[in-house]
This record gives C-alpha cells, sequence and structure tokens, in this order.
C-alpha cells in the first residue's frame, strides 16, 4: 500500500511539475488512463487486468515519460505478491542539442540525449538506468528513438551491471474516416549477470500496441478514445530462463481501451 502511495505520489509530482513549466518551458504534454484484459501470461496468473496510467512531454532541454501499472490477477493470487500488484516507471531524457544549442546531426540521428529510467514495483523490483539515447529519423514514423542503458539494481538481485537496448516508435496508418496508430517499445537486456542470488539471463520483451482512433472515426476529437489490442512477446521474462520445469517465454495480446485527456 506504501509502494503504490509512491507511485501516485510521482505520478502527481510529475504533473505539478510539468505545469511549474508551462509557457516557453513546456512545449506539450500528454496524459492517457489505459484498460487491459489478456491471457496466457507467463510465470504470474495467467489471466491479468491492467489500468495503466501514462504521461508524456517534451519540454525545452528534453522529454520525459512516465507509466504506472496496477495489475489486478482476476481473482487468484500470485504467490509472491498476492491477489494484484503494480509496476511503473520514470524516463526522463535531457537533450545536447538544445542543452548546448547546437544541431547533433549525422545521418538518421537527429538528436544525441542522456537517457534515464527508474524502475519500481513490488518486492524487489527497483532498478536505475542511464546512457547515450538518440531520436531518429525514419521516413513514415511518427518518431523512432533508442536508447542504450547501463542498468544498476537496487540491493542484491541479480541483474546488476548489464546492458539493454530500447527502441521506441511510433506510426499512423490512414485508415478510412479514421486511422490506426501502431506504436510501442523492445527492451532487450544482452548479457547475464550472477551472484549468489542467483543468475539473471539475458531477455527480449517486444511490446507494440496496434489502436484505432475510435473518436475520429465517430467525428469526435482525434488522438484522445482508442480501441486495439497490446501485444507481449518476452523470452526469458524477469531474466529467469526458460526451462522444461517453467514455462518463461511469454506470448500473449491483450484487448485494449484507451483514454487521452
Amino acid at each position: 500500500m506504501i509502494r503504490s502511495q509512491t507511485c501516485l505520489l510521482l505520478g502527481s509530482s510529475l504533473l505539478a511539475a510539468s505545469q511549474a513549466m508551462a509557457g516557453d518551458l513546456l512545449l506539450w504534454q500528454t496524459n492517457s488512463l489505459s484498460y487491459l484484459y489478456g491471457k496466457n501470461f507467463a510465470i504470474n496468473p495467467s489471466i491479468q487486468q491492467t489500468v495503466t496510467f501514462e504521461h508524456a512531454d517534451r519540454w525545452k532541454y528534453g522529454d520525459t515519460f512516465l507509466f504506472v501499472d496496477k495489475i489486478f490477477y482476476n481473482g487468484k493470487e500470485d504467490p509472491n505478491k498476492g491477489p494484484h500488484s503494480f509496476y511503473g516507471e520514470l524516463s526522463p531524457r535531457l537533450s545536447a542539442g538544445k542543452i548546448f544549442d547546437q544541431k547533433l546531426q549525422l545521418g538518421p540521428i537527429k538528436d544525441v540525449l542522456l537517457a534515464m529510467t527508474y524502475e519500481y514495483g513490488e518486492g524487489e523490483s527497483e532498478a536505475y538506468l542511464i546512457g547515450p539515447g538518440f531520436d531518429l529519423a525514419v521516413p513514415g514514423f511518427n518518431y523512432v528513438t533508442l536508447n542504450f542503458y547501463r542498468r544498476q539494481t537496487e540491493g542484491p538481485r541479480p541483474g546488476d551491471g548489464v546492458w539493454q537496448i530500447t527502441p521506441t516508435w511510433s506510426y499512423t496508418i490512414p485508415a478510412g474516416r479514421s486511422d490506426v496508430l501502431i506504436d510501442g517499445y523492445l527492451d532487450w537486456v544482452v548479457d547475464n549477470d550472477q551472484n549468489s542470488r542467483g543468475t539473471y539471463h539475458a531477455n527480449l520483451h517486444l511490446n507494440p500496441q496496434i489502436k484505432y482512433d475510435l473518436g475520429k472515426a465517430l467525428n469526435g476529437p482525434a488522438k484522445q478514445i482508442y480501441v486495439g489490442a497490446e501485444y507481449s512477446y518476452w523470452k526469458n521474462k524477469y531474466g529467469i530462463q526458460d526451462n522444461a520445469n517453467l514455462d518463461t517465454n511469454q506470448n500473449t495480446a491483450s484487448l485494449l481501451i484507451k483514454v487521452h485527456f
């Protein structure tokens, strides 16, 4: 309960900070609430319902992304987390080009950034990530980013000092009277780590969303109400190696409703 309150306070603080940056500093911001329902999740209970709050903004010297998931296990209990859990990430980036007022462009690279992420959730799941980030110019895409992180975990759990590669993307396809938005990310932890607590294996998590702009189709505001699906493929989920006794390769999809405000 205390950790959940901490997440809510973190989100509230971020929104308050965004309001304080209004004017020349804050260029744009968006917030959303999503509901997802899916089956066949690995390791945790198979059926999950998730409510997600997201915040994204771009400001004078960089950008910020925050999400908090509240996950319900459909009446069943996870052995380690109980009937529900939460997980979130806070990912600010600082733009070298904007800070130094220089165009740092080379080939497809539009800008060079310092990328950071703080991961938090139930149990021993805190981690701090830092490394170089890049904004890329890819024809047809709304945006493409590529971040390289060095992961540092909290406490003695394995997974400390490994590298992670994270691209994100967004692409819009016209569909009759409306649009289909395809966006998402890939987290690829490329190496292993081992200590007295165990081994954290290299893993790959692909997580795109395919969403139809329902609001625009109904002659309402565009980019406000979406319906669609989220796909999740996670090889060696949580860094646990797949084996004959435990299937840790997740391959599932969830129905999605998303409202921006």
